[in-house]
């Protein structure tokens, strides 16, 4: 655009007494971009002036840094989504009457009209009339509007109304009979899925069509959804779990019979079997499936929805219960059974198979499904059309916990399928005996009974006899309801098979708790004859004599006796037992002596006892098993061990043995000397002289610092047998055993007997306080 430059004075060509130039096209440019840059800072005054230049494109197009409002949905998991606003700045294409109305400059506003400025200039970021919605100036708008703004431009500012939520703009447009009917539904559903409640209001006054169809991009992220859907105004506040606007438009009159394709689960005609497609490419279905689907937290949508709707009407043969487990939605089903879905509605399939929600939740392993079917009063032991019950296909998919929940409900074990498989049966096929074991044990363990209707299928007492877990069978015999005499296929009880496998304490808490040993199975055997052929004979023969003895009767002595008691911890039994001359170190039919059965149990006081009636702590068996190793087993640091330590640690010492003692505090040579210590006055020797027979003040496993500095660089002093002691007079002297466990024994034992010499005899209680304690 060439354009004039007016001098006063100079040479040329003149008019009205003043001298004309031409005006390029780039001089012109730079004079309209001073224009934007004047209401770009704010300077009005600039911008008159630059105004009452007649050679000022005020619908020039220029390039800005504007600071400008940004809004944008985020899903919030199941929380209603959230509009986030932010203002950014960014480089943009902009004209004087944009930035005046994004400015809110009314004056200029009017001044640029008056100038016959371009309402209906398109830019990057919209209108005039956008920017003045925008940025929330109704009167601009009102102005722009009368300036015979074109349909476009409208509609793009209540599409902005609908994004930033500005309910009295969109009132404004709508009022100005410049919007299709397409745009304002676009803007209905818009806000609609970002929860601008007063914009709803607005253009449903204005009679929007609540139930048009539109493209809309929907977001979610749990599940994860990003994807154009034709959807209506309901299903958008649905997915943006807008709780507020579902009870608007249902409010308002919004139809529920609307069908949306949002789904990812297809489910297969024929079988009945579910198959994930993806988000949006299953089966058509309603808004309330679409409610279960894209749950919200609170559950309110899908409680409004179930006003309207039934829970209960079908779709591709299920109800909503089914589409809440597949959807693993525990919230949902709650409010679906609150509002009355048939927790045994049948899924029945062309090809006649026939399913329940609980077998589909077992399934699925979904435990919290499955508690929440089971509190509303299904029917636990339902079987589908091949005979199945939830127990048999929990135990098929090997889903734990389910199982556990269902055996913890009460569900029956004892049930047979069409095939003749059983849940234990299936366990063995599938490879998951273990595993099936570990949930009837745990549940035995936490205080129930697994219920079973026919014994000859599975029992709780023949099954935990059977796994040989005896505080599972504590706590089982102690229940009311438990039969302990029930019989398998052939005939066995709990006690027959307890006697015939040897398993002597299982055979004892059976018998003292009841069980009937005199009951015959199909061969005629009973618990007794069966107990004779086992080489725990004696212990089984202990048993019943002590449970007649209890009952007044009269009957043989085992042999075993002490065994018994000392397995037992019974103190009072085993003091009784030695005095009557029983034989403390003698092996039973195990290979154990009394002192072992005692250890391999903990009990202290009775191996305290042992001890000091003659048992000895270093016997072993030909398992290569002592008392101590059998102890350990129990943990490090049972009484039991400490008694059994002690005895060892005082034997040593005061037996003596060979150990290499080092001089002049680890500077000479190491030589050979006989160690030993006297009892009565607690006196450690390995000499005649008195510098060789010392009282020690401490012990303890290991070099000294004093003897690492000592010793020469090219020693390895790191022995594992080193240890030393102090004298009362502070004198260190160092030896050296075979080993660290030897030297912890010597080191017990120089602290045990130098406690006893000098405060006496402590204790088996103080004993264990103390050095536990310590």
């Amino acid at each position: 655009m060439h354009g004039l430059r007016v001098y006063n004075n100079s040479s040329g060509k003149f008019h009205g007494g003043k001298q004309i130039f031409p005006m390029t096209s780039g001089e012109s440019a730079a004079a309209s971009q001073r224009l934007i840059d004047a209401i770009l800072a704010g300077d009005s005054k600039l911008a008159f002036d630059l105004l009452s230049d007649p050679f000022v494109d005020v619908d020039f197009v220029g390039t800005v840094t504007l600071r400008s409002l940004k809004t944008e949905l985020v899903p919030n998991g199941e929380l209603t989504h959230r509009v986030v606003s932010e203002f950014e700045e960014f480089r943009t294409d902009v004209t004087a009457l944009f930035l005046a109305a994004h400015s809110g400059n009314l004056i200029l506003v009017n001044k640029l009209l008056s100038f016959k400025a371009d309402v209906n200039k398109k830019l990057f970021r919209g209108y005039a009339t956008t920017a003045a919605v925008r940025s929330g100036h109704i009167e601009i708008l009102e102005v722009l509007l009368k300036a015979r703004v074109c349909q476009p431009a409208c509609e793009d500012a209540l599409l902005e109304a609908s994004y930033v939520g500005r309910p009295r703009h969109a009132e404004l447009l709508m009022g100005s009979n410049n919007i299709s009917s397409q745009v304002a539904v676009h803007a209905l559903v818009t806000a609609c899925s970002r929860g601008f409640l007063d914009v709803i209001q607005v253009l449903i006054k204005c009679g929007v069509d609540t139930n048009a169809i539109d493209r809309m991009l929907l977001l979610s992220s749990k599940p994860y959804l990003h994807l154009n859907v034709d959807c209506n105004a309901i299903v958008a506040a649905i997915v943006s779990r807008q709780s507020s606007v579902v009870e608007l438009l249902l409010r308002e009159g919004v139809r529920t019979d609307t069908k949306v394709r949002l789904g990812a689960w297809s489910w297969d005609p024929l079988t009945g079997e579910e198959c994930r497609v993806g988000a949006g490419l299953a089966e058509p279905y309603d808004i309330a499936w679409c409610a279960v689907e894209y749950f919200e937290e609170t559950g309110s949508i899908l409680r409004l929805l179930l006003q309207h709707l039934s829970p209960n009407t079908p779709h591709l043969g299920r109800n909503l219960i089914y589409h809440a487990i597949l959807c693993s939605n525990a919230r949902a089903l709650d409010v679906l059974l609150s509002c009355g879905a048939d927790v045994e509605f049948p899924l029945k399939s062309s090809e006649k198979t026939e399913i329940r929600p609980i077998h589909l939740g077992a399934r699925l392993g979904e435990v919290e499904i499955l508690w929440r079917l089971i509190t509303a009063g299904c029917n636990i032991n339902s079987k589908t059309s091949g005979g199945e019950t939830a127990v048999m296909i929990c135990t098929k998919y090997k889903h734990k916990e389910c199982l556990k929940a269902l055996a913890s409900a009460g569900a029956d074990f004892g049930l047979v399928d069409a095939a003749g498989e059983f849940a234990s049966s299936i366990a063995g096929s599938t490879r998951w005996t273990l595993g099936f074991q570990q949930v009837i044990l745990d549940v035995i363990r936490s205080g129930k009974v697994v219920k079973s209707s026919n014994s000859a299928v599975f029992s709780s007492i023949i099954f935990v006899v059977q796994s040989n877990e005896i505080q599972a069978l504590k706590i089982l015999t102690k229940q009311p309801d438990v039969a302990l005499d029930e019989q398998d296929e052939n005939g066995f009880t709990a006690a027959m098979l307890a006697a015939a496998s040897g398993q002597v304490e299982t055979f004892r808490l059976l018998v003292y708790a009841g069980a009937d040993i005199s009951v015959s199975n199909k061969r005629g055997e009973t618990a007794l004859t069966l107990s004779e052929a086992s080489c725990n004979r004696e212990a089984f023969e202990q048993i019943m004599l002590d449970y007649a003895l209890k009952n007044e009767s009269h009957g043989p002595t085992s042999s075993f006796a002490l065994h018994c008691a000392a397995r037992q911890g019974d103190l009072a039994s085993v003091r009784r037992l030695t005095s009557m001359g029983y034989d403390v170190n003698a092996f039973d039919g195990d290979g154990y002596t009394p002192l072992m059965l005692a250890a391999k149990e903990g009990y202290g006081s009775t191996c305290q006892f042992l001890i000091s009636r003659g048992a000895k702590c270093e016997t072993e068996n030909d398992k290569h098993e002592t008392a101590l190793s059998l102890t350990r087993k129990n943990g490090i640091g049972n009484e039991a061990e400490h008694v059994i330590l002690d005895e060892l640690a005082r034997v040593l010492v005061l037996c003596g043995t060979w150990v290499k003692k080092h001089t002049k505090e680890g500077k000479g040579s190491p030589h050979w000397k006989k160690l030993k210590m006297i009892r009565s006055t607690g006196v450690l020797y390995w000499g005649k002289s008195g510098k060789r027979n010392v009282i020690c003040r401490a012990a303890e496993v290991g070099p000294s610092i004093t003897f690492l500095g000592n010793r020469p660089k090219t020693c390895s002093d790191k022995q594992s047998g080193l240890f030393h002691v102090v004298t009362t007079k502070n004198q260190e002297v160092h030896f050296a055993c075979d080993g660290v466990e030897v030297a912890k024994l010597w080191v017990r034992g120089i602290k045990l007997v130098t406690r006893e010499a000098i405060f006496g005899k402590t204790t088996l209680r103080a004993i264990f306080n103390q050095e536990f304690g310590s």
